[in-house]
């Protein structure tokens, strides 16, 4: 059995105390580039893939808890350029830590989809399809006025929303250099506004630990 959780940078090490404290202290630490997993007492993990990586550590097994690296990797200030997209609306932006810096959002009319037949039902799907391309558009132009800017600063760029939306977006050649810098993680996020962007920020530099009990 398995359960995730969301852990923000300044909370990871009393994170890992409680874990150990819960299940009879810890074992050992499995240290590597791109993920950490620690082992309780009784047999429940803790397992940490590292974002931004790779984490400046010594690959091996270390006895008991050692999470110091692991904490200095997450806690570190960094630049970051999100980019949120759903179908009628974006919000992109850079964040320094957890202060955004730069951002534009904006939200464009697309119809729901249509369920009756016949000729209305394909003029009303046209005029949904120009509504998209027109928001997907917007999106596209506002990330490349943006973000392609700001790239060369940027510590890391990371993606959130509808994966079909994005897609569309990674089709336009302005934004290879974009999608190229992207973390391989979409974060799921409402329709984007600037709020979402905000708790983006803070959610592109959190903990994802998976805990599994023995």
């Amino acid at each position: 059995m398995s359960r995730t959780a969301l852990v923000e940078p300044g909370r990871i090490a009393s994170w890992f105390e409680r874990f150990a404290a819960g299940h009879g202290g810890v074992l050992r630490t499995e240290l590597g580039p791109r993920r950490v997993r620690v082992h309780g007492v009784d047999g429940a993990t803790a397992s940490v893939p590292v974002p931004f990586e790779p984490l400046d550590v010594d690959a091996g097994e270390r006895v008991g808890l050692e999470i110091d690296a692991l904490v200095a990797h997450f806690t570190r200030r960094r630049r970051i350029a999100l980019l949120l997209v759903r179908l009628g609306g974006y919000s992109v932006g850079v964040a320094l830590g957890d202060q955004l810096q730069v951002t534009s959002t904006d939200r464009r009319l697309v119809h729901a989809r249509h369920r009756a037949g016949g000729s209305s039902s394909k003029r009303f799907a046209r005029r949904r399809e120009g509504q998209a391309r027109v928001a997907l558009q917007a999106a596209a132009d506002a990330a490349a006025r943006v973000l392609l800017p700001e790239l060369p600063k940027v510590d890391a760029v990371v993606l959130g929303g509808d994966r079909h939306a994005l897609a569309q977006l990674r089709a336009d050649r302005r934004l290879v250099p974009l999608f190229e810098r992207a973390e391989p993680g979409i974060l799921d996020v409402p329709e984007p506004r600037y709020t979402v962007l905000a708790e983006a920020a803070i959610r592109a530099r959190s903990a994802r630990i998976t805990i599994r009990d023995p």
